[in-house]
């Protein structure tokens, strides 16, 4: 591969056959970190499954209601940090993914509609710091609102990713290794759970969408093949049946288990 292709895709560096992307909150945790804060330190719980609603049945864009959860939050982003990590654990699959996936080249991209910081720190406490660095994440920011730190009350905001109705579109960072020509595209997975990733569900090779949660209801209704899991033990039985030719990524996709 190419230098300028390498740097323009940078999951392609090491010429892998599968890439895996995923979303974060709900799916490499067993919590949604935004969901947490907004139902605990925001304006609860009730007015923020309206707003996924309202979402997910096109009502109103995601960024809207997304800004509008997190600017019920007052609390200082130090703060939510420290609460995060106490309250959000990982996945009781995904360490295991991780470190299959490092073992046999198949890169993992985190794509994710909440903030990089929370991120970041989530993972390096899961994870450990060394591990966590190594994987791509593509996420939205987090800022200080004007005459204010972060780490003050009200003195923080999301920063999205980009000028998209989702803050951050997630099928734009796929989008460019789907069009690669046959003899340089890997096979693409992408991991999910929520409103999210609506953009992301119609762009790879198989969609894998957890169990009970508004992705697939998404799925069926706009006729988008996806396999359902509960948690990363599945993503990896059904992951390595496909790396060793033993299924295929149109029989893995059987919908609702």
């Amino acid at each position: 591969m190419g230098s300028t292709l390498d740097i323009a895709l940078p999951a392609l560096k090491t010429n892998p056959k599968f890439i895996f992307f995923t979303d974060f909150d709900g799916t490499i945790t067993q919590q949604d970190s935004n969901d947490w804060l907004t139902d605990n330190l925001g304006f609860g719980a009730e007015l923020r499954k309206k707003g996924n609603q309202d979402v997910l049945h096109g009502r109103r864009d995601f960024r809207d209601s997304f800004s509008e959860m997190l600017d019920s939050i007052k609390t200082p982003f130090n703060e939510c940090i420290e609460l995060l990590l106490k309250n959000i654990s990982l996945d009781p699959g995904f360490k295991q993914f991780f470190e299959w996936a490092k073992e046999n080249n198949v890169p993992i991209v985190i794509l994710s509609g909440g903030m990089e910081p929370v991120i970041r720190a989530l993972l390096a406490h899961m994870l450990g710091k060394e591990e966590a660095e190594t994987l791509q994440i593509v996420s939205n920011d987090v800022a200080p609102r004007e005459g204010k730190s972060v780490n003050e009350a009200g003195g923080w905001h999301i920063v999205y990713h980009d000028d998209s109705g989702f803050g951050h579109d997630k099928s734009l960072e796929i989008r460019p290794y789907a069009r690669l020509p046959a003899e340089q595209r890997p096979v693409l997975f992408f991991a999910g759970d929520g409103v999210s990733d609506l953009s992301a569900a119609k762009e790879t090779d198989l969609l894998f969408a957890k169990a009970g949660r508004d992705l697939i209801s998404y799925c069926e209704r706009e006729n988008v093949p996806f396999r359902t899991f509960n948690d990363f033990t599945e993503i990896l039985a059904t992951v390595k049946d496909i790396v060793a030719g033993k299924t295929t990524v149109k029989e893995a996709a059987t919908g609702r288990n």
